[in-house]
């Protein structure tokens, strides 16, 4: 007999698979199907942003070519682009012109109402940072805040990280980890989820929510010692968090993550680092 089905380990995939197994009445275990769309589309989950009063770089989404040009225009160059639900940083760019706008739109998407595009203030020399969290609707245990080596804007499976923070002040962790329990409630969240921040004038920048475990779920797991993964399962299969541990937070060292380049492989690869993802590994240090 099937119990329900868990969504929350594959990746972006199984995230659009949800829906249409709830449509066919197989009962989804952990987040449900509505919240992780909410997550997911830039218009609803810019409503809730909105009523958490959180801050967000300023951001638009485009339906043509002209209706791009014109929320660019308004949020002012450079603008970080993107098609709606986007895995890996595919078709990611960083456009400072009205004529690299037009070139992207020629080039790497196609722009209508069933594929918008979306346009984001891109925060030049901000700091990048990941939270992974879990939450059992009742109550909401973050496993670790990773401060980014390299700045917002290259992919964050190509960032080296560290876990904790090598030079973030307190206040601004705290107050990650303040929007992370905000979010992790309002979406409904039951299981992983991972919060990316920017940070930029001691401003804390919400740049996106997914809900699901991310790719850093090894390297924290490893880092503080403790099955996150395991737990998540757990929770998603009804158990509350009371029955844990509480994640490690206080370490004696410093976990790093670097990603592993296949440059080697590919000579003819662009080996600068962008928005679009091009690590195909990592290597943890301690």
């Amino acid at each position: 007999e099937l119990v329900g089905v868990i969504v929350q380990f594959g990746g972006q995939t199984p995230l659009k698979l949800a829906q249409a197994l709830e449509d066919a009445g197989i009962p989804i275990l952990g987040t449900s199907p509505d919240m992780i769309d909410l997550a997911e589309d830039r218009e609803r989950f810019a409503k809730l942003v909105n009523k958490l009063k959180l801050r967000q770089p300023d951001n638009g989404i485009a339906r043509s070519r002209d209706e791009a040009a014109a929320v660019a225009a308004r949020i002012g160059y450079p603008v970080l682009l993107r098609p709606s639900y986007v895995l890996g940083g595919r078709a990611m760019e960083i456009v400072d012109s009205e004529a690299q706008l037009d070139n992207y739109i020629a080039t790497a998407v196609n722009v209508s109402g069933d594929s918008p595009v979306l346009i984001d203030q891109y925060l030049r020399d901000a700091i990048e940072c990941d939270v992974d969290a879990l939450c059992d609707g009742k109550e909401v245990r973050v496993a670790g805040v990773m401060q980014h080596i390299e700045e917002a804007g290259v992919h964050s499976g190509d960032s080296a990280c560290t876990l904790p923070p090598y030079s973030l002040k307190p206040e601004i962790i705290a107050e990650m980890e303040r929007q992370a329990e905000a979010l992790a409630f309002a979406l409904g969240v039951v299981g992983l989820m991972n919060i990316q921040f920017a940070v930029k004038d001691d401003q804390v920048y919400l740049i996106e929510v997914n809900p699901r475990a991310s790719r850093t779920v090894p390297f924290v797991a490893k880092a503080i010692g403790q099955q996150v993964a395991k737990i998540a399962a757990r929770v998603m299969a009804g158990e509350p968090l009371s029955n844990f541990e509480l994640f490690k937070r206080d370490l004696p060292y410093m976990a790093v993550k670097e990603a592993v380049f296949p440059f080697a492989r590919f000579p003819g690869a662009d080996p600068v680092l962008s928005p679009e993802m091009k690590s195909t590994g990592e290597v943890l240090g301690i």
